[in-house]
């Protein structure tokens, strides 16, 4: 049975530098069997989830989304930054799941900004919130600006091998908990 490692784009526009970031991060996990992989976006998921303002009045695609994000072995988290924070969409998506899908849940780490200024936004509002909800962040977080690339492809090698370091975590953490060969991790930089 192939683990399900699903992306979230929290952006709500389109096209997305978050969306393209968060697709790079599922392309490593691609090609391989033991992997199922699956991205929501939130330009579509949003205005389904604000439906609901509390889980007991979830229905229709907005249950399905919290059911498969709750169900996921490995989430790819990413969001843009607004305000020196995740997006209130991504925020209202957390609100609406059961704590108990979510404790020991591996959770890669991903943002999008306009500045370098805005760079710990991974650790110091995304990793707080997984926190609370009891889930294990991997160590290597992802931040991206907008040079980093080209026509919403991205062009930062030094980011190419970050991202490669958080999948090889990812796969070494899914190895350990589900017994599966772990791979290698590539020397820090």
């Amino acid at each position: 049975m192939a683990l399900k490692i699903l992306g979230l784009s929290g952006s709500v526009s389109r096209p997305s530098r978050t969306t393209s970031l968060v697709r790079e991060i599922l392309s490593r996990f691609a090609g391989d069997d033991r992997w199922e992989t699956g991205l929501i976006e939130f330009a579509d998921a949003a205005p389904q989830l604000f439906t609901a303002l509390a889980r007991p009045q979830l229905q229709g695609r907005a249950a399905e989304i919290v059911s498969v994000v709750e169900q996921a072995d490995l989430l790819v988290v990413g969001t843009p930054v607004y305000r020196a924070s995740y997006t209130g969409a991504l925020k209202h998506l957390f609100d609406l799941v059961h704590h108990q899908y979510f404790s020991g849940k591996l959770v890669i780490l991903a943002a999008t900004g306009g500045t370098p200024l805005h760079g710990l936004v991974t650790e110091h509002e995304m990793r707080p919130l997984f926190g609370f909800l009891n889930a294990l962040t991997l160590p290597t977080t992802l931040y991206a600006l907008e040079q980093d690339f080209d026509d919403y492809r991205l062009n930062n090698e030094k980011l190419s091998a970050r991202i490669d370091r958080a999948a090889a975590e990812a796969k070494a953490q899914l190895a350990l908990r589900f017994g599966q060969p772990a791979p290698q991790l590539a020397a820090a930089e």
